[in-house]
């Protein structure tokens, strides 16, 4: 069922997007009295799933979720339509429009979703605010992983700056940013009221921006191991699943018990029992656990743990129980401006990112992903404000790599565009058939190569 969620919010927030972008490159192109002979979400080669034509465009939906698009008469795209381009020009064309005319239906796609991602983002300001744990309220510090305890974090720290930016807010995602993409080597902690500098050496950062290290942060928030729910040990397809208890659930171990001990070690939060029992050779085997239940009786209960040496229970994910949170409302006007800057700090970090893959100090291995890794960003359970936070982060990134100056993007018709401009001479049509289809080429190897990562990341 969490697959087929996550399926159902990436297709949902594919055609959105899709439907939006083609929808920018189609109502420039009517204004300019332009021809738009077809307008399909997803790729239909050989048949489509539905197809009806209003007026002179046929509308419809292919069967594969890569993109979309607009055919527009008289343009060189990659429906590689040569047999029109060998007629005349008509006045319904889009070569037969201006310059200015292509150049604006060619940038419309993307004004649309740099404008959808800055609306999207505004809205999930005004409608949800901001919650977050300011770093004055760390009173206990942080916990450091195993990578954190290299660098030199020590449990209780509390970490206030990385480089010279200071972190007001509890973000190890923020601080993880800023080493991968904008390379500090420094970390500051307080540690007994006194601030104390670390190097984050090139390993680390070449570490953490490792695909497979994504969840990996320096350190976490010290939580109490309130146990919330059960793993799911199903085996079977779909509907026809067969699910046992988990491990801790068949030991009796309830929802709201806290696990306060392993093997008679006192685990005082939840990291301390997951660091403590990866450390044990606890693979298919008895395990003691001390439990409180009730906040006043304390327990032994033997839980026999699974072949990954797991004991199936979930961590309470409400930050609100255990330390105090703080939030930030905004006014309309006010979520446009934190929506305005939302989107120039993401941009930013985008162009940093494509910087260092093209210097190399970025492996395009780590950073490159398919529909598969975007399918796996959406949360396995439906939550709209998560749903629409990728969804305008996938919007910008849609925006962006469609202006890279690569022919058959949006970006290789506007460079052609301008030159065309500057320059006052049109690159002719063989020329623009022939750089079509090598970016063709390009974005289809690229597209298999990134499959080809998901896919091997996976075994």
């Amino acid at each position: 069922m969490e697959i087929l969620i996550k399926v159902g919010q990436l297709v949902l927030s594919l055609s959105i997007l899709i439907v939006l972008h083609e929808m920018g490159h189609f109502l420039p192109a009517k204004w300019f009295k332009t021809k738009v002979e077809k307008f399909y979400l997803f790729f239909d080669p050989w048949f489509e799933l539905f197809k009806k034509k209003i007026g002179e465009t046929e509308y419809g939906i292919g069967w594969l979720p890569l993109g979309g698009y607009v055919k527009i008469a008289g343009m060189v795209d990659e429906s590689f339509d040569t047999e029109q381009m060998k007629e005349p020009p008509q006045p319904w064309e889009f070569r037969s429009k201006p310059a200015w005319q292509r150049l604006i239906i060619m940038l419309g796609g993307v004004t649309v979703n740099f404008v959808l991602g800055f609306f999207i983002y505004s809205m999930i300001f005004w409608h949800w605010g901001e919650e977050y744990i300011p770093t004055k309220n760390l009173t206990n510090g942080v916990l450091p992983d195993s990578l954190g305890l290299v660098v030199g974090i020590q449990p209780g720290d509390i970490v206030v700056a990385v480089d010279t930016y200071q972190l007001d807010r509890f973000s190890p995602g923020k601080v993880k940013s800023h080493i991968v993409i904008d390379g500090a080597r420094n970390l500051t902690v307080e540690r007994g009221g006194q601030p104390v500098k670390l190097e984050i050496t090139k390993e680390v950062a070449e570490f953490l921006s490792m695909n497979k290290n994504k969840e990996v942060a320096l350190f976490n928030l010290p939580r109490p191991f309130l146990v919330a729910g059960y793993g799911k040990y199903c085996t079977g397809m779909l509907f026809w699943k067969k699910c046992e208890q988990s491990p801790a659930e068949k030991a009796g171990l309830k929802v709201d018990d806290q696990i306060i001990g392993l093997n008679g070690q006192p685990t005082t939060y939840f990291e301390e029992f997951y660091d403590a029992l990866t450390k044990t050779d606890a693979k298919d085997k008895d395990i003691q656990v001390q439990v409180l239940r009730d906040k006043r009786d304390t327990l032994n209960l033997t839980i026999h743990t699974d072949e990954n040496g797991r004991i199936g229970a979930s961590i309470a994910g409400d930050l609100s129980q255990f330390y105090t949170l703080e939030r930030q409302d905004y006014t309309l006007l006010g979520a446009f401006g934190a929506g305005w800057k939302r989107v120039g700090s993401f941009l930013g970090s985008q162009v940093k990112a494509y910087g260092k893959m093209f210097s190399g100090d970025l492996k395009v291995t780590e950073s490159l992903g398919s529909f598969i890794t975007i399918g796996g960003m959406f949360s396995p359970k439906w939550d709209w404000q998560s749903f629409w936070n990728l969804t305008a982060m996938l919007s910008l990134v849609l925006a962006f790599i469609n202006l890279l100056p690569i022919p058959a993007l949006d970006g290789g018709h506007v460079m052609f565009l301008l030159f065309e401009v500057l320059t006052g001479k049109k690159p002719s049509d063989k020329f623009m058939e022939i750089a079509t289809m090598v970016g063709f080429v390009i974005l289809i190897s690229l597209m298999v190569f990134a499959v080809g990562l998901d896919i091997s990341r996976l075994f």
